[in-house]
């Protein structure tokens, strides 16, 4: 079939419609659970106008409703209803937000396109054997000028707006932001506000032996001062600080004013400062696991001290969130059978499944336009699209060459060999940007597309520019619609080529718009939103009949694969019987990166059988923490969110010294992560704030 009979957007068609009325549920249960009526008390902003109480609509609401639906649904109700009908009238929905209370906390239902069935306040409704909840319409307020004021910073100090959606696509930025601001106050409120303010750089290793050997009768001698006097007194190095403190009191009591320490104040009143540095000695550690003595005494140099007062724990205090909580169920995804349309009215349907899309993923390339032509005019160009996940090519395909003119039109749709079901979380299509010298009309055709190989490819072409954008975006919907999205040029020979191939897995676009190439594309539109459904883990029967014992041979094979230096690529067959005998592979940690690596990410089947695969994990939870081998895992190769969340629950043991050690190269880290939230942000976030 012809790419352009595919001109007209995807669509329900009439005799599918009456199909899928006849059809008979596959399953009961799940049917009626996305089905299901919630009853729902919605609290207005109006009151009544001769009790003064709030006015309340009772609304039963399907599950499966979004919360945008939901929320046009109680408008269109209160217009009715309400004795301040005007006010509803005046107002649109989107000037007010959803809230609801849980264990003495307000919370925001703040995913408009969520579904109503998968919001926290719902199952935390059913835990409680709630029949009614209460959620209230609250009005939205402006933004503070201390908060505009500090955006403004923000953005300064970035050196773009972040709130411009039309650099991203979409909101997902703000859309992180709101979702880590309740991890944040978590972590914030469970730190102890003195430890903060002084936080002690420490060491949970032993004292090395040649350290050892620097002491002598496990003492050590430390001078303390104080204003113009100092005092020198000898300490055992399993000493604490609160020890060392004592202990010099009870030398100082009959010499106090020798020291300028009023006569009322006891050890409990100061604190151990390092000289010359904003560094505290102090807490329940040994004195001998402070990073700065033992530095002393590898240097050989005296350990100075200043008796202090402690600083001001109000001066670390947070500022209070503006914005209300939102919970981790926000943007979460529904399951397969709360989703599918098969078994259910058409009509009330409000979500497809992505594994209901059987067709195969394509884009339309408009064309492009550049600012500047290149000073040789003598050129053509071309557009190659791969889908990508992470460094795994899933399926490519390319426009014909065209004269390389201020702007290149194609308007045709490339089909890709990969389903719209089989597209994995995280997956980018990567739009490259080539060119090359002009050969009169032998360049015509150019990889046109899938049906037209290779005519002119042996032409050496060069690639000038390059954008991505995810294909499921961080609510698990798949994206629609028409982009135009602004490129990033590729560095030249004189320019810093530093960390391009990370820094083409980016997702955002070229913010320099005046003067970055253009490329406009289409994706097909639904007529409902797509969304990919949460995996269930279910067992894996046929993963069961392969843990078969191995023959010695493979298992030889198998065994010299998994010790394989890591930057050695492994080859197909390689990768088959990783994957063949993966039950026998997981039980190797060192084979985990080159065991996911062999994963086909663009088979949803596969995708679905390596979670269940991760599920038994229990040799890897259970290993020591190999830092250089969980690192692996954070690499471009690995794009899922899943495998990344496994490496860095890993990490969580490291202490905050160690963290320090590989903190530039977990910071570099976070630019392999599709989305924003991600369990690494969330771990770089709560060790910054503890």
């Amino acid at each position: 079939m012809e790419l352009g009979d595919y001109e007209q957007p995807v669509v329900m068609r009439e005799e599918n419609k009456r199909r899928r009325r006849r059809m008979k549920p596959h399953c009961t249960s799940s049917n009626l659970s996305s089905m299901e009526l919630i009853s729902i008390e919605f609290i207005l902003p109006t009151s009544n106008k001769h009790t003064k109480v709030p006015e309340i609509i009772l609304l039963e609401i399907a599950g499966n409703y979004t919360v945008e639906q939901m929320k046009t649904q109680v408008w269109m109700r209160a217009i009715e209803m309400s004795q301040s009908t005007d006010f509803y009238h005046a107002f649109t929905p989107d000037q007010f937000i959803l809230q609801y209370q849980k264990k003495g906390q307000w919370y925001e239902i703040y995913d408009k396109h969520q579904l109503l069935q998968t919001l926290d306040c719902i199952l935390y409704w059913k835990v409680l054997q709630k029949k009614v909840g209460k959620i209230y319409v609250v009005q939205k307020q402006k933004p503070s000028e201390e908060v505009q004021e500090f955006q403004r910073q923000l953005n300064d100090l970035i050196g773009y707006d972040v709130t411009d959606v039309s650099n991203v696509h979409d909101d997902e930025l703000e859309f992180t932001r709101r979702r880590l601001v309740t991890p944040r106050m978590i972590e914030v409120a469970c730190r102890d506000p003195k430890l903060y303010a002084m936080h002690p750089w420490t060491t949970s290793k032993p004292l090395p032996e040649y350290l050892f050997k620097k002491i002598a009768n496990n003492n050590i001698f430390i001078i303390i001062h104080r204003g113009t006097t100092s005092q020198k007194i000898k300490v055992s190095i399993d000493d604490t600080p609160d020890m060392i403190l004592q202990s010099f009191f009870t030398k100082m009591a009959k010499k106090k004013s020798l020291m300028d320490i009023p006569e009322d104040h006891s050890e409990m009143d100061f604190v151990l400062r390092i000289c010359g540095r904003d560094e505290y000695i102090t807490g329940e550690t040994r004195i001998k696991d402070f990073q700065w003595i033992r530095q002393c005494l590898k240097n050989g140099e005296e350990i100075h001290l200043v008796l202090d007062n402690p600083p001001d724990p109000n001066e670390d205090e947070v500022q209070k969130e503006e914005w209300p909580l939102v919970d981790d169920c926000t943007g979460v995804t529904g399951y397969h059978e709360q989703l599918t349309i098969d078994g259910k009215d058409h009509e009330r349907v409000f979500t497809i499944s992505l594994w209901d899309c059987n067709r195969k993923f394509r884009v339309k390339i408009i064309g492009i336009d550049i600012p500047v032509l290149p000073r040789n005019t003598d050129l053509t160009v071309f557009v190659e699209a791969n889908i990508q996940h992470g460094q795994q090519l899933l399926s490519q395909r390319r426009t014909s060459s065209k004269p390389f003119t201020e702007e290149v039109v194609w308007n045709i749709w490339l089909e890709f060999d990969i389903k719209i079901k089989d597209l994995p979380k995280g997956a980018l299509l990567n739009l490259q940007m080539y060119c090359g010298k002009a050969q009169g009309l032998s360049t015509k055709t150019n990889l046109q597309s899938h049906e037209s190989p290779n005519s002119d490819s042996k032409c050496k072409t060069q690639l000038l520019y390059y954008v991505n954008i995810l294909l499921i975006d961080h609510r698990f919907l798949l994206r629609t619609g028409e982009y135009v999205l602004h490129m990033w040029k590729i560095p030249g020979k004189g320019e810093e080529q530093g960390s391009i191939n990370a820094d083409k897995l980016t997702s955002a676009t070229n913010p320099d718009k005046e003067n970055s190439m253009a490329i406009s594309i289409v994706l097909d539109k639904y007529c409902h939103p797509v969304a990919l459904p949460k995996h269930r883990i279910t067992s894996d029967s046929q993963g069961d009949r392969t843990r078969a014992e191995m023959p010695n041979q493979l298992r030889k094979q198998l065994e010299e694969i998994i010790t394989t230096d890591p930057l050695n690529p492994l080859s197909p067959e390689d990768k088959e019987l990783l994957w063949h005998f993966r039950y026998e592979s997981i039980k190797h940690p060192k084979a985990y990166p080159k065991l996911l690596s062999s994963v086909k990410w663009g088979q949803q089947e596969i995708v679905a059988k390596t979670y269940q695969l991760l599920a038994k994990k229990e040799v890897w939870d259970q290993s020591t923490l190999d830092v250089g081998l969980t690192m692996q895992l954070l690499d471009c190769n690995f794009s899922d969110e899943n495998v990344r969340a496994m490496a860095v629950q890993k990490l969580e043991s490291l202490e905050d010294d160690d963290v320090l050690h590989y903190l530039l190269q977990l910071v570099q880290a976070v630019k392999f992560e599709p989305y924003h939230d991600s369990a690494l942000a969330r771990f770089l976030l709560k060790r910054g704030l503890r």
